[in-house]
């Protein structure tokens, strides 16, 4: 039986986690009593018992949780930014390609992708990586994602009854172009430069909708070509190509609200195409894409547990 601890239960990622590991007959999990939760003795005892450790911190705190595990059993699968691209981490998105899916196989220590972040590098980096787009070319990236994606002061501030009327209409944020998903959004793509990205956060729970706009002229290849790539590549049951673009000439941000995988799509013409891609910014943007990892690492399928 495999013991897991999942180190930060109480935010969304990780009730979210506990959900998807409650009912499973393969997993113990380990907690701690709610006076202990902060308790740094007692959550190192716990990181250094179990076999796998969710982190589902702030950065800090989940760089001071990978300070206290001594034990070279311990799997680390953490789900803050702290580690996305730090030199001996696993980046957690194995359907990118065998050598990332090893990395996770094999890996310690494992950065669960970001949820805007999973699904632009899920678009452009097979682009990058096959040669039909430049390492220098120049991206827009827009991202709209349900207010849970704020954690648990944005989820209160949503659903407080007197709150400000700004919040009924979508409110773009990350204005000055330096959100935090931007470091691995350039690095694992190898893009020489990261893009200008305007994440979108509107008054729904969860799920959410990645558009990278392209000129056929930036590719070296048509967009037929796009197609074929992604649909080779994303053959599912996590990650899948999904032939129609959205539902009834509408892209809703809503459509994989719950559940746990991806819808990778191409729209436009012969001069204008639109890469998408739909999930969960809770699911595959987050605690989805944890578990995932969790399974790759005991061998088992990678939707083990999911609601895909």
């Amino acid at each position: 039986m495999t013991k897991v601890f999942i180190d930060g239960s109480a935010g969304t990622t990780g009730l979210r986690i506990h959900q998807r590991l409650a009912q499973r007959q393969d997993i113990t999990l380990l907690t701690l009593p709610e006076e202990l939760r902060k308790n740094d003795v007692a959550r190192q005892a716990a990181l250094n018992e179990c076999d796998i450790a969710f982190l589902c911190l702030p950065d800090a705190a989940a760089k001071q949780a990978v300070a206290l595990v001594t034990s070279p059993d311990t799997v680390i699968i953490d789900a803050s930014t702290a580690h996305r691209t730090a030199p001996g981490w696993a980046y957690g998105f194995p359907e990118l390609g065998d050598g990332f899916a090893q990395a996770v196989k094999i890996g310690k220590r494992i950065a669960v992708p970001g949820c805007h972040a999973s699904g632009f590098i899920a678009l452009v980096q097979p682009l990058v990586s096959s040669g039909l787009l430049a390492k220098n070319a120049l991206l827009t990236c827009h991202s709209v994602t349900g207010y849970s994606g704020g954690g648990k002061a944005m989820i209160a501030q949503y659903e407080d009854p007197s709150r400000s009327p700004l919040l009924d209409a979508p409110r773009q944020y990350g204005l000055g172009q330096q959100h935090k998903h931007l470091p691995e959004m350039r690095a694992i793509t190898g893009l020489e430069a990261p893009p200008i990205f305007c994440p979108i956060v509107a008054d729904f729970y969860s799920s959410m909708a990645v558009t990278v706009p392209l000129f056929v002229s930036q590719l070296k290849g048509s967009m037929e070509d796009v197609r074929q790539l992604y649909r080779s590549l994303y053959t599912g049951p996590v990650v899948h190509w999904k032939e129609i673009c959205g539902e009834e000439g509408f892209f809703s941000a809503a459509a994989l609200s719950g559940l746990d995988g991806m819808e990778i799509s191409v729209a436009g013409n012969g001069d204008r195409i639109l890469l998408t891609a739909q999930y969960d910014n809770l699911g595959k943007g987050a605690s989805g894409a944890a578990v995932e990892c969790m399974n790759l690492v005991l061998s088992l399928a990678p939707e083990t547990g999911l609601s895909l």
